[in-house]
């Protein structure tokens, strides 16, 4: 349902919890033990009773020919789960391990039964069964249980005379290695229409992905030699065109009566590792409006083109172009030289790929290795359960969900497992991340899988996994060690308005190595060298942006179980660029709020102008009059001022983190118009040409004045939560700051400083360097009300 202003006050807010997990109870952010913590002290213990069938030997035949095709049955209770068969194998080898919940175990035994696979009904061969209670606990981090070879027996339970299967039978928790490879058996049972189990379980296992480490490719063609038209009767306008992959740029057309055209650009490409694609380079004549031909190309494949970490000149190459179009024996005679293309290539790993948006990026270290540094930090995350979760398809004639959470910080996603037909999950499963920059976002998002189908499995490969909602939390926003255990709303905006489709529950623990090294991270530069020194115009980085998610998508959706395209898109931002009234009117908003200070600052000395109230007035006047006598105290007076007010307001510091807020989204009074352009189509759906180009091209303008107004606004909210503790150390290190500023202010006088700050500030160019100064480095790192934005 849709909820009105005054329920989205108390349904859309963040809920701060006091779980118990890891064998203490959270408060006020601490963890109040009652029990030895394990590795996994941010999520609920969950007890598991797990079964690795490893292998068989000298298993009896049971077919005329002496052959068997085996495989396993585990039962436990009213859950089995199932290994694949083996063709004609007496001695297979499976290492299949299964999961099932220790308080839904109501059996006595463990039954493994080996059977025989036939095209109709399967024989039974032989079963092995463990008593539940003479089963050892395992407790991580303890060395793995060694299987044991067990002797099958018959339906009597009498020992046959050959035959032996490796099992390894223990209980344990989520914490235990083998949770993420298990088939957790009580999923299978409640999908019990998927026809292959096996299959089955290997799409609804938790999963952790490492997306490819990308490179910016810089073809700079410079000319080419040699090259003759299809017809040599007349001038043409001959180009170059490069291509990687599905991406494709082209050089301006030009016209030459030689042999030779020069053109002198340059591009850039966006290409992942392992190189796979070639680039490929091909000179092409205009043959007709929006027609080329392909006169001759050059393949130059990727791992022979050199890197490069700054800015050094890379020494370009001459490369031999073939001929692509069919050519007389004649003129092959004639051509003594093949034609050749001159350009300069590289691969420059002294910039950041941006592969999701630039306002939440999780990730800020250059793609060459030897430029990163070391982890300052680490995070981990422990993602619970989640609540009310709204029904997203139909089952049996009523609402369910298939829900699973992914979440992505880095060049790491991970999945959970997903919990089949439940609309109030419980995950429990905790993950962990290495921080080299806490000025960097984490992102959860929860999508409903529907790749499980009611009638067998894998018919249903075409239909998109739905997204429920997503979560965004800035690490800088984050107290160091504290466990903020919080249940978030899910929202998704809809083209009738927004909705809460549930909410999640995340334990989070941001901690550091060294605290001196995170105070560092505030002085240096928030992306690579070469973003300073080589800068990409914007419209070129959003250009590439949108390559680089296109190819993390599609090497993620290339892993099994895939990891697909639109949850790529949906937790990068992919299509956070493109216009929208809504985001227009939040960002407008967002900016008067910033300059509602200096409104409310001189409405007060407009008041005091008029002498609204004669005491302030006098005082005023008095305050004026000190200052004139004693210039020097001003700015002592101003740092003071700040660090009073910072020290004031750390009374009332944020206690949780930052969460999207449908009043700064500007969703409340949202017109149903303006929402139907948002999700329109881009370009736009319309049906009139004029219409087509007006409305796309409006689009177009607004976003940029969109992205303007929004930078704006982030820079004034940025100076106004400064003093507010949002960002903890940041506002730790400005009050130090303000402190000894008032101090050396005071102490010296305010001639000297002026000449110091004028002298600098007026500094010789040579004196100057292209990376941002500290204080700008600092200032940059702070958050904003950005985070909030739905």
């Amino acid at each position: 349902m849709f909820y009105s202003s005054a329920q989205q006050q108390l349904d859309f807010q963040l809920k701060e919890t006091s779980p118990y997990l890891g064998g203490g109870r959270i408060v006020g952010g601490r963890m109040i033990l009652s029990e030895k913590a394990g590795a996994y002290d941010l999520v609920e213990k969950m007890e598991y009773l797990y079964i690795r069938v490893v292998k068989a030997r000298d298993l009896p035949a049971t077919d005329i020919t002496g052959s068997l095709d085996p495989y396993v049955e585990v039962r436990v209770g009213n859950y089995k789960g199932t290994t694949k068969h083996f063709v004609k194998n007496q001695s297979p080898e499976w290492n299949h391990a299964f999961a099932f919940p220790k308080e839904r175990v109501q059996a006595s035994f463990v039954e493994v039964v080996l059977k025989d696979k036939n095209l109709g009904k399967d024989d039974f061969v032989s079963i092995v069964r463990i008593d539940v209670h003479e089963i050892p606990t395992r407790v991580p981090p303890d060395s793995p249980l060694a299987p044991q070879w067990y002797r099958l027996e018959d339906k009597k339970g009498e020992k046959l005379s050959k035959g032996e299967l490796m099992l390894a039978v223990w209980h344990g928790t989520q914490a235990d290695e083998s949770f993420a490879h298990a088939t957790h058996c009580d999923a299978i049972a409640a999908a019990a229409a998927a026809v292959d189990s096996h299959t089955f379980s290997n799409y609804i296992r938790a999963k952790v992905y490492h997306a490819p480490r990308l490179w910016y490719v810089r073809v700079h063609i410079v000319e080419a030699h040699d090259v003759f038209a299809l017809d040599k009767s007349r001038v043409t306008d001959v180009l170059c065109k490069a291509r990687l992959g599905n991406q494709l740029l082209r050089t301006k057309a030009i016209q030459s009566r030689t042999a030779g055209f020069f053109w002198n650009e340059e591009f850039m490409f966006v290409a992942a590792e392992p190189f796979e694609e070639e680039l490929v380079l091909s000179v092409e004549e205009r043959v007709a409006h929006n027609k080329d031909e392909e006169i001759s190309r050059v393949h130059i494949p990727l791992t022979t083109i050199e890197k490069r970490t700054d800015d050094r000149i890379i020494k370009s190459r001459w490369w031999n172009l073939k001929k692509h179009v069919a050519v007389d024996l004649d003129q092959l005679k004639e051509d003594k030289f093949s034609s050749k293309i001159h350009a300069r290539i590289c691969l420059d790993g002294g910039y950041h790929v941006l592969d999701e948006s630039t306002h939440y990026c999780s990730d800020l270290r250059p793609t060459a290795k030897q430029l990163w540094e070391p982890p300052v930090g680490l995070l981990e995350l422990g993602i619970l359960n989640a609540t009310g979760l709204h029904p997203m398809k139909s089952r049996e004639t009523r609402g369910t969900c298939d829900p699973y959470c992914v979440a992505k910080y880095g060049h790491k996603w991970v999945r959970t497992r997903t919990i089949v037909d439940e609309l109030n999950p419980r995950f429990h499963e905790q993950y962990t991340w290495d921080v080299y920059d806490h000025a960097t976002v984490l992102t959860v998002g929860v999508f409903d899988n529907c790749q499980l189908v009611e009638k067998g499995f894998g018919s249903s490969g075409g239909n998109k996994d739905v997204k429920i909602g997503k979560v965004r939390i800035r690490l800088s926003t984050l107290e160091t060690g504290r466990i903020y255990t919080n249940s978030y709303p899910l929202l998704l905006l809809h083209n009738s308005g927004v909705k809460k489709m549930g909410e999640i529950h995340l334990a989070i623990r941001f901690s550091v190595t060294s605290m001196l090294n995170a105070m560092s991270i505030y002085s240096k530069p928030l992306l690579p060298m070469m973003h300073y020194v080589r800068p990409l115009p914007i419209i070129q980085q959003e250009l590439l942006r949108h390559q680089a998610v296109q190819i993390v998508a599609a090497r993620l959706s290339r892993m099994e179980p895939p990891l697909r395209k639109e949850v790529v898109e949906y937790l990068s931002d992919a299509h956070s660029h493109l216009w929208s009234m809504r985001r227009s009117k939040a960002n407008f908003f967002r900016l008067m709020s910033v300059f509602s200070g200096l409104f409310a600052v001189w409405k007060w000395f407009s008041d005091v102008c008029s002498w609204k109230n004669p005491a302030t007035t006098i005082l005023a006047h008095i305050l004026f009059i000190m200052l004139l006598c004693f210039p020097e105290l001003i700015l002592p007076t101003a740092y003071l001022y700040m660090f009073l007010i910072g020290v004031w307001n750390y009374r009332f510091r944020p206690r949780y983190p930052p969460h999207m807020n449908t009043k700064i989204s500007h969703v409340e009074a949202v017109h149903p118009d303006e929402l139907d352009e948002e999700f329109d189509t881009y370009p736009t759906s319309r049906s009139l040409e004029i219409v087509r180009m007006r409305y796309d091209r409006l689009r177009s303008v607004a976003g940029r004045i969109q992205t303007a107004v929004g930078d704006i606004a982030t820079q004034g909210e940025r100076m106004l939560l400064l003093l507010t503790w949002r960002d903890p150390r940041a506002t730790a290190m400005f009050l130090v700051y303000c402190l000894c500023a008032a101090t050396v202010l005071y102490v010296t006088p305010f001639q000297i400083m002026a000449a110091i700050w004028g002298f600098y500030y007026m500094r010789h160019p040579r004196f100057r360097q292209k990376l941002p100064s500290a204080p700008l480095n600092f200032f940059r790192r702070l958050p904003s009300k950005i985070d909030c934005l739905l």
